[in-house]
């Protein structure tokens, strides 16, 4: 085929290389043509033309300082850039690791669970794309435990992973907690009172000034609504300051005690997880900058909002029912999401292909398919929230990934399951855990969650990390692995 042939792809290079510098190719052309005009010119001629300035130096001063005022009124008003410091996720302690095997058995214990209900959860884990060393909390390790769970076990799990996400947060920044601005919690299922972000305020001792906010019920996607909200607030602030975002989901309240298959699916996906990144406004230290963020809601649509629905089924036993037409859902919103993002993150000579293609369909009536832009070309890398594994293969599918691409979010899945609002943090530490992050690449993380929400995030490489000691530390070395 002509587009694959060597020429074609010499051209295309010359072409995207030409247009996305052409400002600078411009600017450069015209100082060697100036260089070459005044190396040529009589000197006569070259000292007449300096006098001829001189009588226009007044008219030139004010139209320097007019174009001084503008860019210095361009440059006061543009929004401050959010920078990330560093994030760190949770481990969970070995003894808490749940194999497949152990999982299947304890089903087999329940004696809520039907013998239809035991087969689909088996069936289902062997296909879902977990591994075995995915972990739960505490409380699941006890047969029956879930008839009694209180308010204090879900406090415990919720503190032991963002304590020591936020621990080890502190201890790679060195950062003092009382010069934080900002604490942004989110879990969507767990809302207690105090709230999860006093939780944390309380245990660090923050300052009274602190701006301290608990986002809930906004599903999976959270984790890019408090980096929005977080980026909001420290532009409005002086520079300088800091913002701690904390990702995490506590599953002890959310366990299912019904029959339902369609509620039984978070049972077998959801795994204990969390993470916590810390914002600033200052480019020192910076590991990140964060480039664009786009959210799209379609909660407008009845199809959509209830495709992720927490319900009593018809028993009376509260759970999160997810729908049939969630993958579907998942992709309409994901186009809706990418018509705002493309034009953010896309070089001029995408934008330009894409327009011409548009506007020779229109002008000259052609039936030929318009050619879409090759999203590819906007990023590096990127991360999908490890929902499931229905919901990694259909975006891999509607943006035509490559396996390399989707790794990270299938490994993540395999090897801490799908830790809600989190994922999309141990996804991008295990691409700097195999040294693949560098300088200058970009990372389009991408999340979805209830309501239906599809949220975008852009990300720039600063400095990659030095060392492997994150999340993926002693079993990096094995992945990726293969899943029949």
């Amino acid at each position: 085929m002509m587009s694959s042939s060597p020429i074609h792809k010499r051209l295309k290079t010359v072409y995207t290389k030409t247009i996305d510098n052409f400002l600078l190719i411009v600017s450069m052309s015209l100082a060697i043509a100036a260089t070459i005009v005044m190396a040529t010119s009589n000197p006569n001629d070259l000292i007449d033309r300096i006098q001829a300035l001189n009588h226009s130096y007044c008219y030139i001063s004010l139209v320097g300082l007019f174009l001084a005022t503008a860019v210095t009124a361009y440059v006061l008003q543009r929004p401050r850039a959010v920078y990330l410091t560093d994030y760190a996720c949770f481990r969970a302690p070995h003894n808490y690791r749940v194999p497949s095997a152990s999982f299947a058995e304890h089903a087999r214990q329940e004696s809520h669970l039907s013998e239809r209900s035991i087969r689909f959860l088996t069936r289902l884990l062997e296909r879902s794309g977990l591994g075995e060393e995915t972990s739960l909390a505490p409380i699941s390790c006890y047969l029956e435990a879930h008839k009694h769970h209180t308010l204090e076990d879900a406090r415990e799990e919720a503190e032991l992973v963002v304590f020591s996400a936020v621990d080890d947060l502190l201890a790679r920044t060195g950062v003092d907690p009382a010069a934080i601005d900002v604490v942004v919690v989110n879990c969507s299922g767990f809302c207690p009172t105090p709230s999860m972000a006093d939780m944390v305020a309380s245990r660090y001792k923050m300052r009274s000034d602190i701006r301290s906010i608990h986002l809930s019920g906004m599903g999976c996607s959270a984790g890019l609504v408090s980096i929005e909200l977080a980026k909001n607030l420290l532009q409005a602030m002086p520079h300088g300051a800091r913002a701690l975002v904390v990702s995490t989901e506590t599953l002890t309240p959310l366990y299912y005690r019904g029959n339902e298959r369609a509620m039984l699916l978070p049972l077998c996906l959801f795994r204990m997880g969390g993470a916590a990144a810390l914002l600033s406004t200052s480019p020192a230290k910076a590991r990140f900058g964060l480039k664009h963020v786009v959210r799209t809601l379609i909660a407008g649509d009845d199809r959509s909002y209830r495709c992720i629905y927490q319900e009593e089924d018809g028993k009376g036993n509260t759970g999160v029912n997810l729908s049939t037409d969630l993958i579907d859902v998942a992709a309409n919103t994901l186009k809706t999401n990418i018509t705002t993002v493309a034009p953010l993150i896309l070089p001029v000579s995408e934008k330009l292909l894409f327009a011409l293609s548009l506007a020779s369909g229109k002008l000259f009536k052609m039936r030929k398919k318009v050619s879409m832009p090759n999203l590819l070309t906007g990023f590096e890398h990127i991360c999908v929230h490890a929902g499931g594994r229905a919901v990694i293969d259909g975006i891999q599918r509607s943006l035509r990934l490559s396996d390399e691409h989707v790794e990270a979010s299938r490994m993540t899945l395999h090897r801490f399951g799908n830790t809600s609002s989190s994922s999309l943090w141990y996804e991008l530490a295990y691409m700097e855990a195999k040294r693949r992050m560098r300088k200058g690449d970009r990372v389009w993380m991408i999340g979805f969650g209830s309501g239906f929400k599809c949220n975008s995030a852009v990300w720039k490489c600063i400095v990659p990390a030095s060392s492997g000691d994150g999340p993926w530390v002693g079993c990096i070395h094995r992945y990726p692995v293969h899943i029949p």
